[in-house]
């Protein structure tokens, strides 16, 4: 068919991939900056992408023609997805917009965490978190558990290692949250909060 040679080209994945070629796909797709603007937005992200894997997995089985037209359902939901984040971009671009999670420090896991640590011995929560967060990133780096992303938001980097740490996913897009509220958000932390993003660095040292 003409049309659908027009919409999506030769070099698109199959119309039809396995669920597990499908979700990585997916999972690419809704890591790029642009999906992570917002914690509202990286919330829709997560639901909207289970609804479509639901939805590819139901057709699976189904006729084809009933698998292609989930599939085009599925395409005209992610580009619905870039226009919605871009206009989210374009409001709310500014100094309390999302950034590199990471900075431009090179340190160690360890002397992250050893920062963190002085910080909340101090009274500072806020820096103590934000280490505590950094120090969690960098040292499943250091682990090749995830790949070392430059300029990866908070958001992004709590999206891979929610891959390789499924039942901490909660827990993680939380300290995302948290950490963009304090770092951009300019808002305050709390001494517990801080202990919970140390506590989670510990949590996740002791999967293998």
């Amino acid at each position: 068919m003409s049309w659908s040679a027009s919409v999506l080209p030769v070099t698109d994945p199959p119309l039809d991939p396995s669920g597990g070629d499908g979700r990585s796909l997916l999972r690419r797709e809704l890591l790029k900056p642009e999906y992570n603007d917002q914690a509202l937005i990286s919330r829709f992200v997560d639901w909207l992408r289970d609804k479509i894997l639901d939805g590819v997995g139901a057709a699976s089985g189904s006729p084809p023609y009933t698998a292609f037209a989930t599939m085009v359902v599925a395409v005209a939901l992610v580009l619905a997805l870039v226009w919605l984040a871009a206009r989210v971009r374009r409001s709310h671009a500014g100094p309390g917009s999302a950034g590199p999670a990471l900075g431009g420090e090179r340190l160690s896991a360890n002397e992250l965490r050893r920062r963190a640590e002085a910080a909340l011995d101090a009274g500072r929560s806020e820096e103590a978190l934000v280490d505590a967060f950094r120090a969690l990133a960098v040292r499943q780096v250091e682990r090749a558990r995830i790949e070392d992303v430059p300029g990866a938001t908070a958001h992004e980097l709590a999206v891979l290692l929610a891959e390789a740490f499924g039942p901490q996913a909660g827990r993680l897009r939380d300290a995302a949250d948290r950490f963009d509220l304090v770092l951009y958000g300019h808002r305050a932390a709390t001494p517990d909060q801080a202990r919970a993003v140390l506590a989670l660095d510990d949590d996740l040292v002791g999967v293998r």
